[in-house]
């Protein structure tokens, strides 16, 4: 009797060890694996394994679309675009993820580079990622970047938890599109174009940088800031980022 007992005990012992291993949540981060946003995913990927590894979640990465299908996607409750762009995708990636965020079977996060839309390296425009992004198209940049404040709009939103009111970027290139998103999207930041320093004049009035797009079922959130590494040398940004992975990875 008493080795049974044993063995039940070693047994739940082994489940119980088992389940605390468990993963709470799977994300999929999507990053492109050369050119100028490199050093930002080589400075992200680090810190998101370290913060997965104390929040008991589990971060896949790739570096291309070619396996994405909707089976491959089932396996994730948050996909990270991580600095890839909205063209050059597979077909059936591109039908994946419009049905992964059209109904909600996960989170999204993009950043930076996912509002590259318009005509690039010979694709034509992605129409559903038009209207997912607030029906926007690229228009400039500013390539010797500038330092800019960010000032926050929607302070009761989860991703904006404990951010301050307004903080600095040093260092982005400050995309500006053909038209502001805000009629098309919910706003959670802007930056104010006044405080670039150096000014220039790659402006576009009213500047939105983070955004969600309550007209899909998956929560989701864009987040314009990821080109330079040093972001991750910033509490604030680090923190709007965890805040996002929560937000995001959890249903509506």
């Amino acid at each position: 009797m008493k080795r049974i007992l044993l063995i039940v005990f070693c047994c739940l012992l082994a489940f119980a060890s088992r389940a605390q291993k468990a993963p709470r949540f799977k994300v999929l981060a999507l990053y492109e694996n050369g050119g100028h946003h490199l050093e930002f995913s080589k400075a992200a990927m680090p810190w998101l394994n370290k913060l997965a590894a104390d929040n008991s979640f589990i971060v896949d990465y790739i570096t291309n679309t070619d396996g994405i299908d909707s089976a491959f996607l089932s396996k994730y409750q948050l996909f990270i675009q991580l600095d890839f762009p909205p063209y050059g995708w597979k077909d059936k990636a591109v039908k994946a993820f419009e049905q992964y965020i059209n109904e909600g079977r996960g989170g999204w996060i993009g950043f930076h580079h996912a509002t590259l839309l318009g005509e690039f390296d010979g694709f034509e425009m992605w129409p559903w990622f038009y209207q997912f992004m607030g029906q926007v198209r690229f228009k400039n940049y500013i390539p010797a970047f500038a330092k800019g404040q960010v000032n926050v709009e929607d302070k009761k939103h989860p991703v904006m938890k404990g951010i301050p009111a307004s903080f600095w970027v040093e260092k982005e290139e400050w995309y500006t599109y053909d038209k502001s998103p805000r009629p098309n999207v919910h706003v959670l930041a802007s930056v104010d174009e006044n405080t670039y320093q150096p000014n220039g004049d790659v402006k576009m009035g009213d500047h939105p940088v983070i955004w969600t797009n309550p007209a899909y079922k998956a929560r989701n959130v864009y987040i314009f800031m990821g080109h330079s590494p040093i972001l991750f040398d910033d509490a604030n940004y680090k923190r709007l980022f965890s805040n996002a992975i929560f937000w995001a990875a959890a249903k509506k």
